[in-house]
């Protein structure tokens, strides 16, 4: 196994989040690895939790990533927090990301669960994404 393509597929991520003019009309570049402090906007991302587990085979090695990315808004409803993860999904779901290290052999939406938060004031959508890498 090897988690060191990890970094590598986070920044591929996170970049190709920035950017989407579509996504970013959305979220106003309101994407972030660590929530800054200060009020935050409306609407914004929130790159989460990351499982790896290994995927190596008799070519090399390998690791199968499941990735979580938050959408979180203060907007009532859903409609916006689904516009964005729509938005999110059409970036990333089946994207050709090129890696500093190694290679993406796929990234795919997998799943998705939303949910009231902050008492019901808030929203939130976490999608859930798994990207099989190989480390060359």
């Amino acid at each position: 196994m090897s988690y060191a393509v990890s970094g590598p597929l986070q920044s591929a991520i996170y970049e190709a989040l920035i950017s989407d003019t579509a996504l970013n009309a959305l979220v106003g570049g309101a994407v972030y690895d660590a929530l800054p402090t200060g009020v935050l906007p409306a609407t914004y991302i929130n790159l989460g939790l990351e499982r790896v587990r290994d995927a190596s085979d008799q070519t090399g090695h390998g690791a199968l990533h499941t990735l979580q990315i938050a959408v979180v808004t203060s907007q009532p409803g859903f409609a916006s927090a689904k516009a964005v993860a729509a938005a999110i999904s059409d970036v990333l779901h089946d994207a050709d990301l090129s890696l500093s290290r190694g290679r993406l052999v796929y990234l795919r939406f997998e799943r998705a669960d939303a949910r009231r938060i902050d008492q019901g004031s808030a929203r939130e959508i976490q999608l859930r994404f798994r990207a099989r890498v190989e480390d060359e």
